[in-house]
Protein backbone atom coordinates (compact mmCIF):
# COMPACT_ATOMS: atom_id res chain seq x y z
CA UNK A 1 0.00 0.00 0.00
CA UNK A 2 1.56 3.26 -1.10
CA UNK A 3 -0.83 5.59 0.73
CA UNK A 4 -0.32 6.03 4.46
CA UNK A 5 -2.78 7.73 6.81
CA UNK A 6 -1.56 9.85 9.71
CA UNK A 7 -3.75 11.56 12.26
CA UNK A 8 -3.08 13.51 15.40
CA UNK A 9 -3.30 16.71 17.30
CA UNK A 10 -5.21 17.75 20.37
CA UNK A 11 -8.65 16.33 19.44
CA UNK A 12 -7.31 12.86 18.56
CA UNK A 13 -5.95 10.06 20.75
CA UNK A 14 -3.72 7.07 20.07
CA UNK A 15 -6.67 4.86 20.96
CA UNK A 16 -8.84 6.48 18.27
CA UNK A 17 -5.99 6.17 15.77
CA UNK A 18 -5.79 2.45 16.53
CA UNK A 19 -9.58 2.06 16.26
CA UNK A 20 -9.73 3.52 12.75
CA UNK A 21 -6.60 1.76 11.54
CA UNK A 22 -4.44 4.82 10.89
CA UNK A 23 -0.84 4.05 9.97
CA UNK A 24 0.56 6.75 12.22
CA UNK A 25 -0.39 8.97 15.13
CA UNK A 26 1.34 12.02 16.54
CA UNK A 27 0.15 14.20 19.41
CA UNK A 28 1.74 17.34 17.91
CA UNK A 29 3.37 18.70 14.75
CA UNK A 30 6.93 18.14 15.94
CA UNK A 31 6.23 14.46 16.58
CA UNK A 32 4.42 14.17 13.25
CA UNK A 33 7.69 14.81 11.42
CA UNK A 34 9.26 11.75 13.05
CA UNK A 35 6.21 9.60 12.32
CA UNK A 36 6.13 10.73 8.68
CA UNK A 37 9.81 9.92 8.25
CA UNK A 38 9.30 6.48 9.74
CA UNK A 39 6.31 5.78 7.51
CA UNK A 40 8.28 6.93 4.46
CA UNK A 41 11.14 4.62 5.43
CA UNK A 42 13.52 7.50 6.01
CA UNK A 43 13.94 7.42 9.73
Amino acid sequence: DSVKVMIGGAPVTQRYSDEIGADGYAPDAASAVDVARRLAGKG
